[in-house]
C-alpha cells in the first residue's frame, strides 16, 4: 500500500474507535431515549421540530428535518420539521443584524411554545446558536443539543443533550451525528406507529 491509502485506512479505524467509544458510554442510550421521547411528544402534540447548525452541522440540520417532513425508510405521513436554511432569511439577517442573529430571528418569527429546537454543533460555542438558544428559552421551546467535545456553553442551556465526547477533528463528531439523525428518526417513527 502507498502512504496515502494507509492514511485513508487510518481514517476508517479512527472512525470505528470513536463510534465504539460512543456506544460504550452507558449514559448515551438514556440520552437518546429521552431525546427520542420528547421529540415524539412534540410532534404528537401538534408542534414542530426546528433545526439549525453551521457548516457541516447546517447540512445535518437540513438532513434531519427533510427526512422527517419527507421520508426516512418507508412512506408515511409528513412530520412537522424544518431547518433554518432559507438563504434570503440568512443573508437578510446577517446584513441587517449580524450573523449571530440568523437563527434567533427565525425562532422569534415562527417558534411557539412546545416546539423543539434541535441544534447541531461539534463545539457548542457558536454565538448564533447560543443566541438561538436564548431566544428559544424566552418563547418556551424545548431545546435539544446534538453536540461534541465538552458540549461548550450550549450544553448547559439544553433541556436534552446527546454529546459525542471526542476532542479530535470535527469530522469524527459529525459522523456520529449522522448516525444520531437516523436513529432519532427511526425512534420517532416507531413510537408514532409507522
Amino acid at each position: 500500500m502507498n502512504n496515502t491509502i494507509d492514511i485513508i485506512k487510518e481514517d476508517f479505524i479512527s472512525a470505528k474507535k470513536v463510534l465504539d467509544d460512543f456506544c460504550s458510554d452507558p449514559q448515551i442510550w438514556n440520552q437518546i431515549s429521552k431525546t427520542g421521547i420528547i421529540l415524539t411528544e412534540t410532534l404528537r402534540q401538534g408542534n414542530k421540530i426546528i433545526t439549525c447548525g453551521n457548516g457541516g452541522s447546517h447540512c445535518d440540520a437540513m438532513h434531519f428535518a427533510e427526512e422527517l417532513s419527507g421520508r426516512y425508510r418507508n412512506n408515511r405521513r409528513a412530520l412537522a420539521a424544518l431547518a433554518i436554511s432559507d438563504p434570503s432569511h440568512i443573508t437578510c439577517v446577517s446584513n441587517d443584524f449580524g450573523y449571530e442573529y440568523v437563527f434567533a430571528r427565525y425562532i422569534e418569527a415562527i417558534g411557539v411554545k412546545g416546539d423543539a429546537l434541535v441544534m447541531f454543533t461539534s463545539s457548542g460555542r457558536s454565538v448564533n446558536l447560543l443566541r438561538a438558544a436564548e431566544q428559544a428559552k424566552k418563547q418556551d421551546l424545548i431545546l435539544v443539543g446534538i453536540t461534541g467535545k465538552d458540549g461548550g456553553k450550549l450544553a448547559s442551556m439544553c433541556d436534552y443533550e446527546i454529546r459525542v465526547s471526542h476532542f479530535g477533528y470535527a469530522d469524527r463528531i459529525q459522523e456520529i451525528h449522522i448516525k444520531l439523525i437516523h436513529s432519532l428518526i427511526h425512534y420517532i417513527e416507531i413510537e408514532l406507529g409507522f
